[in-house]
C-alpha cells in the first residue's frame, strides 16, 4: 500500500529556517525518518516537496490514482489556499494535515486552516514527529476504511 507525504513551501529549508519553530533536523534527515516510519507500518512511501501551489495541486490529483492516502504539510498555503482545499476534497482518499509547529500558538493568521475541514484530522506542534504521528493516523484510517 502506497502513501504520499507532501511538504509545502519553504519546508525544503528545514534545519536552516526558524529552528525555534521547526527544529534543527535537516530536510533530508526528516525525510529519512518519514520513510523509516512508513516502512515500519508496511507502507510504500513517496515524499514530495514543492514551493508552488499548482504543483502541489497536481500532485494531490495524481495521488488519487495510486495512493491509499496523503499526509500533507501545506505550510502557509494551509491558511488561505482554497485551491488546495478543493483538490483535497476532490481526490476522495484520506488526507491528514500536519504541522511541525503549533499553528494555534503562533501568529493569529496561522490559527485558521482552510484545509482542515476536508482532511480526516490535523496534527500540529510535535516538530518532525507530527509527520510520524500523521502516518500512524493515516494507517488507522486506511485500515478502518478497508
Amino acid at each position: 500500500m502506497k502513501i504520499l507525504v507532501i511538504h509545502g513551501p519553504n519546508l525544503n529549508l528545514l534545519g536552516e529556517r526558524e529552528p525555534g519553530y521547526y527544529g534543527s533536523d535537516s530536510f533530508a534527515s526528516v525525510n529519512k525518518e518519514i520513510m523509516s516510519k512508513a516502512e515500519s507500518l508496511n507502507f510504500e512511501c513517496e515524499i514530495y516537496q514543492s514551493n508552488s501551489e499548482g504543483e502541489l495541486i497536481d500532485k494531490l490529483h495524481s495521488s488519487r490514482l495510486d495512493c491509499a492516502g496523503v499526509v500533507i504539510n501545506a505550510g502557509a498555503y494551509t491558511h488561505y489556499s482554497y485551491a488546495i482545499r478543493d483538490a483535497i476534497a476532490a481526490i476522495k482518499i484520506p488526507v491528514v494535515e500536519v504541522h511541525m509547529s503549533n499553528i494555534h500558538a503562533r501568529d493569529e493568521f496561522r490559527h485558521t486552516s482552510v484545509i482542515a475541514p476536508v482532511c480526516v484530522g490535523q496534527i500540529a506542534g510535535f516538530g518532525k514527529n507530527s509527520y510520524l504521528l500523521g502516518i500512524e493516523a493515516l494507517k488507522a484510517v486506511v485500515e478502518e476504511r478497508s
